[in-house]
């Protein structure tokens, strides 16, 4: 299965102000907006509550093109982060209280400095995540060494698997992945990753396959964890269960297969307000290829920079940036629905 990004199609969901234009038509679909369940608990406008996790996003260059993806990233994108970027990142996290830089993409091995950026992350004694897609591990040779170097680097692993089966994770990321998903796996145990008293925290993500919230993580993990020993004698630490947000190739899914009113009823019925309460952007920046600032990976994509602080990397203010009103729109009930759904999983 090929599937193309919506930018190389040049599909009008490709451009960010096309899916806030439809998200933000919240009174045709007969749904509250976010700021309306939001302010009878207290919570708009929605502040900071610090600034813990940098997560960058270094490029969409990836070596697949999953259905689900709101990043809309293939081999196709040419976005990647610059080492001068990079530096700008690292001049203004050192010394400060900033204890995890998060990097993401697209596949972030693939950005040619990315070793370089982990390398002098590491050197400052932060916390680094990669989210990994697996199949890199095992896509070229030049990558083959990954889990070396992870595991050099004490690296937090956190992977997509949205099954322990072949036929639905094909279906979701491409013919071939899970066979691929499985061999990277069994190479990350083999270093120690995912294995009782090596510090080497190996955590897979789940993504529902469909117009559905997620089940109760704690079972997902269970299960995922007793099938992959038993089938495949795979070990890992964490699961996390994250909600699909409506936006990019989701959004333009739900739309597609007519799921897309329905969809946004269900995420509006499951509002938490316990969940509003410990959403991601409260803790987090998003930082995008080109250094523009975000309060999350998801406003990134649809490029809803900050408000009321610098708006790039090169300028960025701690002054302003901790009492700025984090920006919101309709896609924000996909974080806040049942048990909550931040990068790090479910969040009550």
């Amino acid at each position: 299965m090929s599937l193309a990004t919506l930018n190389r199609q040049q599909h009008e969901l490709a451009k960010a102000a096309s899916q806030v234009e439809i998200l933000d038509d919240n009174e045709s679909i007969g749904i509250p907006t976010f700021k309306e369940k939001l302010e009878p608990i207290g919570l708009f406008p929605l502040k900071p509550t610090g600034v813990d996790i940098f997560q960058i996003n270094v490029g969409k260059m990836c070596n697949q093109v999953c259905k689900h993806c709101h990043v809309d990233a293939g081999p196709d994108r040419k976005e990647i982060m610059t080492r001068e970027t990079m530096q700008q990142i690292l001049d203004t996290i050192r010394g400060t209280d900033v204890q995890t830089v998060d990097l993401t993409g697209g596949a972030p091995e693939m950005n040619p400095d990315f070793r370089w950026f982990v390398e002098e992350i590491s050197a400052m004694g932060k916390s680094v995540i990669v989210r990994c897609n697996l199949t890199i591990i095992v896509a070229n040779p030049k990558y083959n060494d990954l889990p070396e170097f992870y595991k050099k680097h004490k690296i937090q692993v956190v992977s997509s698997l949205p099954y322990f089966a072949a036929r639905r994770t094909d279906a979701q990321r491409g013919e071939g992945v899970f066979e691929k998903s499985i061999k990277a796996l069994k190479m990350l145990n083999e270093v120690g990753y995912g294995m009782p008293d090596t510090g080497l925290k190996l955590d897979l993500v789940y993504n529902p396959s469909g117009a559905f919230l997620p089940g109760d993580q704690m079972e997902l993990q269970a299960e995922f964890k007793s099938k992959l020993r038993e089938l495949y004698d795979i070990e890992f630490n964490e699961l996390y269960a994250i909600t699909n947000l409506p936006i990019s190739r989701f959004l333009d899914y739900l739309r597609n297969t007519d799921n897309y009113e329905d969809y946004m009823h269900e995420l509006v019925n499951a509002f938490n307000p316990a969940a509003a309460a410990g959403v991601m952007c409260r803790n987090t920046i998003s930082v995008s290829w080109d250094g523009y600032l975000y309060d999350c990976d998801f406003n990134q994509m649809l490029d809803m920079k900050l408000e009321n602080t610098a708006t790039h990397i090169s300028e960025f203010d701690w002054n302003t940036v901790n009492d700025r009103p984090i920006r919101i729109s309709q896609h924000c009930f996909g974080c806040t629905a049942g048990a909550g759904s931040s990068c790090g999983g479910a969040t009550t």
